[in-house]
């Protein structure tokens, strides 16, 4: 398999090394000379190429990993070089505008939940993404042979491939991984400004300020354009946490113990509920459905059960002789969710039984 990695930092990096480690794959990159010649000490790429068109033009999937601002125009011009069975993806942290500017076929938005506090291709490793959500966001047009072959590569990486709406996946982001980021940021504001009133140096501080605060003052050639494109949803989720504040503020002034407990178990609920949520899994089932070869069937399928927080762990599809019709052939983890899918794939018409 041929890798094309426009940008070639800690993720791009990460997945050069996974890709050539894992699936003995030959990758090319584009970037500044200086990443470019460290990616190939490191052994993250096979080539190195100064221009986006040398790296793409016979890739089978290309990556590009970029900073947020720059993915649009970079990804156009990725399109346009690469080949009509080539399928192109990013791994930006928010997804409504870039794939309302990409309406292509071969592009499918994505975003790996894995990542460090540091940069550069220097900090790149093969298993990254081992165990980690990726989020993928088909669209109608999607191409479902390349969504399947983006899929499975991913699926080899080791990431988890989880497809989303665009807009759901930004509204989340905003709350699990954009908020924190902000309200890291103002914790250690708030107390450098403490401190300096009143004239002491920094006291050795406890872990519960060095956990809440361990991704403040993050990259900011990265983060300003995270904020920036995804800022509706993130202005949204500060007001939220506001106002969430000020009932907890409330609480505390009216020394409403009751109320007090009530809120810091209810915290504690939610996050074991949240924790169960990632652990979730159990024995694979194989479903096969039998659809129309239609453009957006897959997206279609895979956005249904991503709704549902159902998790494929893999995929394939066989399509007829004649191609007018296929079999997708889906493997969950749970007998559960497999129960879920079986359900929820027969309420869109698709005839549907466990292998």
């Amino acid at each position: 398999m041929r890798i094309a990695l426009v940008g070639v930092g800690l993720i791009g990096g990460s997945i050069g090394l996974a890709a050539r480690e894992r699936l003995g794959a030959t990758v090319a990159g584009h970037d500044s000379a200086h990443a470019l010649e460290t990616a190939a000490e490191l052994g993250a790429i096979d080539r190195a190429c100064a221009q986006i068109d040398d790296a793409v033009h016979d890739a089978d999937a290309v990556f590009v990993a970029v900073p947020v601002g720059a993915i649009r125009r970079t990804a156009s011009v990725a399109l346009a070089a690469a080949a009509q069975g080539c399928v192109v993806s990013d791994v930006g942290s928010t997804k409504r505008s870039i794939v309302a500017a990409l309406d292509d076929p071969r592009f499918v938005g994505g975003h790996p939940l894995a990542g460090a506090e540091t940069a550069g291709v220097q900090h790149a490793r093969a298993d990254l993404f081992e165990g980690a959500t990726w989020y993928l966001t088909p669209t109608p047009t999607t191409s479902g042979i390349l969504y399947e072959r983006l899929h499975r590569f991913l699926h080899s990486l080791g990431a988890r491939p989880v497809a989303i709406e665009p807009e759901v996946h930004d509204t989340i982001l905003a709350t699990v991984s954009h908020l924190p980021h902000v309200l890291a940021n103002v914790l250690v504001a708030q107390a450098a400004s403490t401190l300096a009133a009143g004239g002491e140096g920094l006291p050795a501080t406890g872990p519960s300020f060095r956990d809440a605060t361990r991704v403040a003052g993050a990259n900011s050639r990265i983060w300003t354009d995270i904020y920036l494109s995804n800022r509706d949803a993130l202005a949204a989720g500060i007001d939220d946490t506001i106002e969430r504040l000020r009932r907890v503020r409330d609480a505390l002034e009216t020394a409403n113990g009751p109320g007090i407990t009530d809120w810091n178990d209810g915290a504690a609920a939610d996050r074991r509920r949240l924790l169960e949520a990632q652990l979730a899994g159990g024995p694979l089932f194989e479903l096969r459905a039998s659809v129309p070869n239609r453009p957006g069937v897959v997206a279609q399928l895979a956005l249904e059960l991503g709704r549902a927080g159902v998790n494929i762990t893999d995929m394939a599809l066989y399509p007829a002789p004649d191609m007018s019709e296929g079999v997708i052939a889906l493997w969950v983890a749970g007998a559960e969710q497999a129960r879920r899918a079986e359900k929820l794939v027969g309420k869109l018409g698709f005839p549907v039984a466990r292998a």
